[in-house]
């Protein structure tokens, strides 16, 4: 935007009316109404009064000459607490145990402050007029050794699938994951053209489970209540082997409570049964079982607002039984990129 200075009471109607369509059409586009304000030389309160007017009745109602309408649900300064809240204030912050806004939670913190109901359909058409955009937070990578995975791809997993197949073994790949309410998944409103932050609190509730999966469908899983450590990772073992007629060939990464001397021990003292393995550092991509995980933070629990720990175990223990009888879906979690090689 060009910056001008200019004093709208000295305006004629058809230059405010102008004036005032421009700022709308500008804080459409991607810019504050903070740096409208600003640029146009107006006082931003009257910004968010042009922005509540088009709220109100569309690109007529900023016609400088018209007068009454409807009444306004929301006001400039109403405007004005809406655009902060989305932009400034985090949802963890406000006490809702889910760190992504969405238009419902938008919709109830409006409620709960001014007063007013609105739609879903209509809070979405509220943000987009403020020229906020629903985007998806972006996401780091590990760093990780590119020799260590080829030889795990090229050598020592081919070399894994021999041995299980001269002693009958099932192969299956485990991981665990901790499901935490301030999980975010998708997008989350926020300004046209700035890929958002989300910071998070202490004030959130979660838990850790564990499962296994193997490239004939099978998947086993066990939620673990308190912290995971090496105790919980051999009860984990044991349940998995438990009626199990073939010897299992376990392969996971090198977490502290898979390397733990107990554990150690304990696979030792079973090995005619059991046989664990270990992949390349930093490479969760390698394993099937990290599919799980992404697909219930991502398509379930990522994607919801919980308000108590039991509903969110409730929720991820119903698909977690759903992946179970579904071994068509299993099998596609080897059937990625990363993840063909183990199919």
């Amino acid at each position: 935007m060009a910056s001008t200075k200019q004093d709208a009471r000295k305006l004629t109607h058809d230059q405010l009316t102008e004036l005032r369509m421009r700022a709308v059409r500008s804080i459409q586009e991607g810019e504050s109404p903070e740096v409208v304000a600003r640029v146009m030389g107006v006082n931003r309160v009257s910004v968010y009064g042009w922005l509540a007017l088009y709220r109100n009745g569309g690109w007529g109602a900023l016609e400088a000459q018209k007068r009454g309408g409807r009444p306004q649900l929301l006001d400039a300064k109403a405007m004005k607490w809406v655009y902060d809240l989305v932009t400034l204030k985090n949802p963890l912050q406000l006490k809702f145990p889910f760190a992504l806004w969405t238009a419902k939670m938008v919709g109830k913190a409006i409620k709960e402050k001014i007063g007013v109901s609105l739609s879903k359909a209509s809070v979405c058409r509220l943000l987009n007029q403020l020229g906020l955009t629903p985007q998806r937070p972006l996401w780091r990578a590990h760093q990780q050794d590119p020799e260590r995975v080829k030889r795990w791809l090229n050598v020592e997993y081919p070399r894994i699938k021999s041995m299980a197949k001269k002693q009958g073994a099932a192969i299956f790949f485990a991981d665990e994951a901790g499901l935490r309410s301030d999980h975010h998944s998708g997008t989350t409103w926020a300004k046209k053209g700035k890929t958002p932050i989300v910071t998070t609190t202490g004030a959130r509730f979660g838990f850790n489970v564990v499962s296994a999966v193997n490239a004939q469908g099978e998947f086993r899983f066990m939620i673990v209540q308190g912290t995971f450590g090496a105790k919980k990772f051999i009860e984990f073992i044991s349940r998995l082997i438990k009626g199990m007629e073939k010897k299992v060939f376990l392969i996971v990464d090198g977490h502290p409570s898979h390397r733990a001397a107990s554990v150690r021990r304990f696979a030792e003292g079973i090995k005619g049964r059991f046989q664990m393995f270990f992949l390349p550092p930093y490479s969760p991509q390698l394993n099937p079982d990290e599919h799980v995980w992404n697909d219930l933070k991502n398509n379930t629990i990522g994607r919801q607002s919980h308000e108590t720990p039991d509903q969110m175990k409730s929720a991820a223990i119903s698909f977690l039984r759903f992946v179970q009888k579904t071994p068509t879906r299993v099998v596609s979690y080897f059937n990625n990129k990363e993840t063909r090689y183990a199919a």
